[in-house]
């Protein structure tokens, strides 16, 4: 079979009455001066000198922020043994973002398939789409999020290696526990993921393909789904991936257009001095991970003292050069370019930072430089 044959009509009603995601609950609307809809992804980094705790907190001040200044969604990234990222469980985050937000969409972005069983999947966001209905998404990479050895010991025993080029069949599989519609004589046909369509007729969350390549990018397009590429981290990619999946875009009930998300490193400060001193703890931070040396996000102190070799200098000003930083109006111009040389539905800015409220300040300054929603008063978490 093919890859995507695979997966099955993605576009089609389930026999069990579920309702798919179509391009209401995909498509955002720019607000203000935004070329397009605005988003955030959220990888809950933590620096030196803080904690998992206090991070999460500020996930929740983002998601407010977020929601009040009229960004579309807001997703949590799936990693693994990295001590400066909090970000391992997904749905148990999404469901705290919830209990704190009214309106702003949540999402995965993404929940990395290869290490779950596709029941498990549908039954936590069965779970999310219950607790905010109408609010949850759904996206799923075929990375492992972590190392090789982190992915083994996730996946247990048994688990083969190349789980990665199971996911077309992974899937096929979670899509069908989704809506339920296993067909007759199949094994699992009287498995069913709860909460769920088994229940009644219900909506379920749309579902995205991510991808830092053109595997996802076709697989995507050939079913008719939503695609987000990393352009925070694979920028060179970004073009022959989002011109794959138009290429390979076939309508379906879920959309009848391509719709492209992509991930940008973007963080705005008072100063270009200042949003440099940040964004350097993240390259420094990325360096070490590539290293063999993660660890906790240093500080913007110990970033500009590190004795950078000069292979570790030109990684470094690569990372720098991919992401959109500086003062509000330069962080708008870069994303406004960035918005035109793409071509892309909808911008997901990621601020990579030491300080958690720098991160949260960036997000605010995006929506001040575009004349976004003003914000509204909220009790603290």
């Amino acid at each position: 079979m093919s890859d995507i044959g695979d997966a099955g009509d993605a576009g089609a009603t389930g026999r069990r009455g579920v309702d798919r995601a179509g391009d209401g609950e995909i498509r955002g609307t720019a607000l203000g001066r935004a070329p397009v809809p605005l988003s955030v992804l959220d990888l809950v980094t933590v620096g030196a000198g803080s904690t998992a705790h206090a991070s999460l907190r500020t996930s929740v001040e983002i998601a407010r922020l977020a929601e009040s200044r009229g960004y579309h969604r807001h997703w949590v990234a799936e990693h693994h043994s990295m001590p400066g990222v909090a970000s391992s469980s997904p749905a148990v985050i999404l469901a705290h973002l919830a209990a704190h937000t009214s309106r702003i969409r949540l999402g995965s972005g993404g929940v990395m398939l290869p290490n779950h069983a596709p029941l498990a999947v549908a039954e936590q966001f069965g779970t999310l789409e219950a607790l905010a209905p109408g609010r949850i998404d759904l996206g799923l990479g075929r990375a492992p999020g972590t190392d090789g050895q982190t992915a083994a010991a996730l996946r247990g025993p048994g688990r083969r290696d190349d789980a990665v080029d199971e996911f077309p069949r992974q899937l096929a599989e979670l899509i069908r526990f989704l809506d339920d519609d296993f067909p007759d004589g199949h094994p699992y046909a009287r498995v069913h993921a709860v909460p769920g369509p088994v229940q009644g007729p219900a909506e379920r969350p749309p579902v995205w393909l991510l991808g830092s390549s053109g595997f996802s990018a076709r697989l995507a397009g050939g079913l008719g789904l939503p695609f987000a590429y990393a352009h925070h981290f694979s920028p060179a990619g970004t073009l022959p991936a989002l011109d794959l999946y138009r290429q390979s875009f076939r309508p379906s009930a879920v959309l009848d257009a391509p719709y492209a998300v992509i991930g940008v490193g973007a963080l705005a400060a008072d100063t270009a001095e200042a949003a440099r001193a940040q964004v350097l703890t993240g390259a420094l931070s990325m360096l070490r991970l590539r290293s063999g040396r993660p660890g906790l996000v240093p500080t913007p102190e110990e970033a500009a003292a590190y004795p950078y070799t000069p292979l570790e200098r030109e990684f470094v000003d690569g990372r720098l050069a991919s992401m959109v930083h500086g003062t509000p109006d330069e962080v708008t111009t870069g994303l406004d370019d960035l918005a035109k040389l793409t071509g892309a539905d909808e911008l997901m800015l990621t601020a990579s930072a030491h300080d958690g409220q720098a991160r949260l300040r960036s997000y605010a300054l995006v929506a001040d430089a575009y004349g976004m929603p003003a914000a509204e008063v909220r009790a603290s978490a």
